[in-house]
């Protein structure tokens, strides 16, 4: 396991802007020459035991993370963690994965059948939550699970990697609002994730949060390579509690509607 915080994330960003060519965009227009912060990642994985959340939490709690919250999103048969390291400089994290036994017996036997291609000792080793695809598929076999699946077609095209970056909106020079952020994505040309609203959140919650759609990136199958949208960079602005801190959560509705920032016919 890793025993470098900064290393680990160091690694994370440089396959997510691989993955995410528009990342050095955002990064230009909103720092400005200045460092950006990192309010969490996000990973995806499936509740097989070889690869589950506790598999991929492990390369954090190593590290001094520990769980803050749990979430549950019924409608897309998805169960979440975040976790919060003791020095609050450090980005969140926070891990979902998909309840594989609540879909078609199909679906079912296609991810076990990916899943049984991972080599146990990768995932711990130090690199697993970066290291992409440990298995090969082909392109209808990504269609069947589209059809059942966002979530599970994604995780099968781009394997172990962050889905997004997100950038602290509290620690952006010359930024008051979220609306102030989307405004000037907008007006160069991103196209930001409209379910349930541009803004997903309020003041009364704690949290409000915006997500540019993904990027399309050519991905290669075992039979073609096509064009599918990959990761995504959201955008977070946290309000404080009554005793003054900063909110640290995040909220399962707005959460909700983020996870839609990588579907295909909206992209």
């Amino acid at each position: 396991m890793n025993t470098d915080i900064n290393a680990l994330f160091a690694a994370l960003w440089q396959d997510y802007i691989q993955m995410t060519p528009s990342a050095a965009k955002v990064h230009a227009l909103l720092g400005d020459g200045k460092a950006i912060i990192n309010d969490h990642i996000a990973l995806r994985t499936f509740n097989i035991a070889k690869v589950n959340l506790d598999v991929l939490a492990a390369h954090f709690t190593s590290l001094g993370y520990v769980a803050c919250g749990d979430y549950q999103f019924e409608q897309k048969k998805l169960i979440a963690k975040h976790f919060e390291h003791p020095d609050s400089t450090q980005p969140k994290v926070f891990i979902s994965e998909l309840l594989v036994e609540e879909f078609s017996p199909a679906l079912q036997a296609t991810i076990q059948g990916l899943i049984a291609q991972v080599d146990d000792a990768a995932t711990t080793a130090d690199n697993f939550i970066y290291s992409g695809r440990h298995w090969s598929l082909d392109y209808q076999t990504y269609q069947d699970l589209l059809a059942e699946s966002e979530y599970a077609a994604w995780v099968a095209a781009f394997g172990y990697r962050a889905n997004h970056f997100t950038v602290s909106v509290n620690h952006l020079d010359g930024y008051h609002s979220l609306e102030m952020v989307n405004n000037t994505l907008k007006q160069v040309g991103f196209v930001l994730n409209s379910a349930g609203g541009e803004i997903k959140g309020s003041a009364d919650v704690l949290l409000e949060q915006s997500s540019t759609m993904a990027d399309k990136i050519g991905v290669e199958f075992t039979d073609m390579t096509v064009e599918i949208p990959s990761c995504f960079y959201e955008f977070a602005l946290r309000y404080p509690k009554a005793n003054g801190e900063l909110y640290t959560g995040f909220v399962a509705a707005s959460a909700d509607k983020i996870f839609e920032s990588t579907n295909v016919n909206k992209a």
